[in-house]
């Protein structure tokens, strides 16, 4: 490693951001990526450790040892290309990746990891800063056409790297602009949008056709933002195309049966953010679910409902209380016992800092409202004994709400575009196919790929890049009976 003792010598160091108060007035990012000086002192704490954890505990098997040498000896073009040999969108996963490299860092067994995440996130920009990142198309066409269903991480990783392959690529996306989950189901303020625009003008440039506006499936009602009506089967696509890879979002939301639901003023997450980011596009909404001046109730722990609670705060909201149904995870993890899996810790994000009330083992009974409206949410404690929960006695409560959002997660992709294609199902709804072995990433639809969040459900943007990637090598191996693309 460049400096072999600076895990001894150098402390961990969060990245700037703007105080919570100011950045709740707006939607932009508010994190700012280190400086070279601070770049090259966080990336001298990455040790000789010998067996580097951090690889395996990324799901994209980042070389993360590697451009941490270079960028602490200031060899920033060849990090980028170490960083991009791996993981297609950097600045994706170094702004909203969790970062489980960091979990299994050994600096972490008995210290604070290394600042992986921020280290990336250093990169690409510096790359983008520096005009590095530059299309890359196929010197040579194969002839062959590749449909791309869905623009999501996982669609997109697969576009590129087919394209690069030199096939030709269409991209279908449903909603009015191309980027999935990462355009509708992430705020601006943790990944502006114009990250997933040069992206695109950069595949577009290495040939990658994007095709917006169009649902491949039947005509069938589905919550979607905006879109144009275009409907193409999937018996065309299979007509037009050599391969047709599956790669949607899981966007079936997991919803609340309890007395009230159909009440107004109750909705699911995905109806209140993708209206936000759309207004921020320069969009004009009718009847936008506003926050403002409401006492708004977020069910659900997760990232999502993290999402809401910033969100609502910037509409200007009166007040904000998030919900878990789970009891309140330990504020350190025992790291002797979990090292190097993902830990169960209390993870407070941004969004947290900016104002909300927290509280976890709640579960919602019912709801109230009058006129049809929501006012009132009846909850009660819990307690969870042998795996099972149980409900706390004499422990309802209720709480003011006029504005309620189900953030609980998604349950599978959107089924009717699976039973289009004829592809077989888990017990989850998420399409069938391996991982391992000849044929993986192939439904039993011949020509039928999938990758992402419609194999194995919903999860992580970097596990999208991830099986979009080895999806685009397992099709380009089945065209052209060899690949050099990486797995």
């Amino acid at each position: 490693m460049g400096k072999v003792t600076g895990f001894m010598e150098y402390q961990r160091l969060q990245e700037a951001s703007e105080a919570p108060q100011s950045r709740k007035k707006h939607y932009k990012e508010f994190l700012v990526h280190l400086d070279d000086a601070q770049a090259k002192t966080q990336a001298a704490r990455c040790m000789d450790c010998g067996i580097p954890f951090c690889n395996n505990g990324c799901p994209v098997n980042n070389i993360i040892p590697d451009w941490n040498d270079l960028v602490y000896n200031g060899n920033l073009k060849l990090a980028l290309d170490t960083l991009h040999s791996t993981n297609n969108f950097p600045e994706f996963t170094g702004r909203i990746c969790p970062a489980p490299c960091e979990s299994a860092c050994t600096l972490g067994i008995n210290d604070d990891a290394v600042g992986i995440k921020s280290i990336e996130h250093y990169i690409i920009d510096k790359g983008w800063e520096n005009g590095w990142v530059t299309p890359q198309p196929a010197s040579v066409k194969t002839g062959k056409k590749v449909a791309i269903v869905g623009s999501g991480p996982a669609g997109l990783a697969a576009a590129q790297q087919l394209a690069r392959a030199g096939h030709e690529v269409t991209v279908f996306e449903k909603n009015d602009r191309a980027g999935g989950l990462l355009r509708y189901g992430i705020p601006d303020f943790k990944l502006e949008k114009s990250h997933i625009d040069r992206r695109i003008e950069q595949m577009q440039a290495e040939g990658v056709v994007f095709r917006t506006g169009v649902l491949v499936g039947k005509d069938f009602p589905v919550n979607i933002t905006n879109w144009s009506k275009e409907i193409i089967s999937p018996e065309q696509l299979q007509k037009d195309f050599d391969a047709v890879v599956i790669a949607g979002g899981a966007e079936v939301p997991r919803d609340l049966p309890v007395p009230g639901r159909e009440l107004k003023g109750v909705h699911f997450a995905m109806e209140f953010l993708p209206a936000q980011n759309k207004v921020n596009a320069g969009d004009k909404l009718k009847d936008q679910i506003l926050a403002a001046g409401k006492h708004v109730v977020v069910i659900g722990g997760g990232d999502t409902g993290s999402d809401c609670v910033g969100t609502s705060n910037r509409h200007g909201a009166k007040s904000v209380t998030q919900f878990e149904l789970l009891p309140q995870p330990p504020e350190q993890e025992n790291k002797a016992l979990v090292w190097p899996y993902w830990p169960t810790k209390l993870r407070t994000s941004s969004s947290h800092e900016e104002g909300c009330e927290r509280d976890w083992a709640v579960a919602t009974k019912r709801l109230e409202g009058k006129a049809g409206k929501v006012d009132k949410l009846i909850a009660c404690r819990v307690e969870w004994k042998d795996g099972k929960m149980q409900e706390v006695p004499e422990s309802e409560f209720e709480l003011k709400a006029d504005l309620v959002l189900l953030a609980m997660g998604f349950v599978s992709p959107v089924q009717q575009v699976l039973d289009a294609f004829g592809v077989d199902k888990d017990a989850r709804g998420n399409a069938r196919a391996s991982t391992e072995g000849a044929g993986c990433y192939q439904t039993n639809v011949p020509k039928v790929y999938v990758a992402g969040d419609m194999r194995r459900g919903q999860s992580l943007v970097v596990w999208a890049i991830r099986e979009g990637r080895q999806c685009a090598r397992e099709v380009d191996l089945a065209l052209m009976g060899a690949s050099v693309l990486p797995r």
